[in-house]
């Protein structure tokens, strides 16, 4: 479990395909703090942890991504170089300062528009039509791993639906949010919440 509040930007060192890719992810932790079977979430991802090492500020840990995970993800995400946005996972007593994150991708987004207002980011995401009907006005949502507030929706004659969210100027300082230009494609997780209302009122309307 997560809170969508980052703690470092993570690059991918190198990959290798042994049998699922393997990813060696370079981070600022200090790699006694991180255990072997720990979950981290990469970009809104949550793996594993199988191996790491380096020292406190030059760590590195290492992780399998399944065929599923890089098919549900942006193409491109898991090549080396690649910057991503990490959080480690919750533990008993930790502030809960953004939202409940599970780490699972429900859908992949896109970036249709990016405005600079007062110093802040103004992102539009386009959201497909499985996930439009989560999105709500002042709702949460997970973006590649950041929890942020959705500030206005319009739907699309489509089914999908365009978001507005804005990033400030700190957020997008510590996250991988301001280098998103538009046609980007990120990860989005809907609200846990608002998972359950809608399976709920599936079944009343039954």
């Amino acid at each position: 479990m997560f809170t969508g509040i980052v703690t470092a930007i993570g690059t991918i060192r190198e990959v290798s395909t042994p049998a699922d890719l393997r990813a060696v992810i370079a981070c600022p932790y200090d790699p006694e703090g991180i255990a072997i079977g720990a979950s981290i979430a990469c970009s809104g991802v949550c793996l594993t942890v199988i191996d790491r090492g380096g020292t406190a500020g030059d760590a590195w840990f290492a992780v399998d991504v399944s065929g599923e995970t890089q098919a549900r993800t942006p193409q491109g995400m898991w090549s080396g170089g690649r910057k991503l946005n990490l959080e480690q996972a919750l533990k008993v007593g930790d502030e809960l300062g953004g939202h409940i994150v599970t780490g699972h991708v429900d859908a992949v987004g896109r970036i249709v528009g990016v405005k600079e207002i007062g110093g802040s980011h103004r992102f539009t995401v386009l959201a497909p039509a499985e996930l439009a009907p989560y999105v709500a006005a002042k709702g949460s949502i997970t973006v590649d791993g950041v929890s942020l507030t959705v500030n206005d929706v319009r739907d699309r004659e489509d089914g999908s639906a365009e978001f507005d969210l804005n990033v400030i100027p700190h957020t997008a300082e510590v996250t991988t949010l301001g280098g998103l230009t538009e046609g980007d494609a990120v990860n989005l997780e809907i609200d846990v919440l608002a998972r359950y209302l809608k399976r709920m009122q599936g079944l009343m309307a039954s």
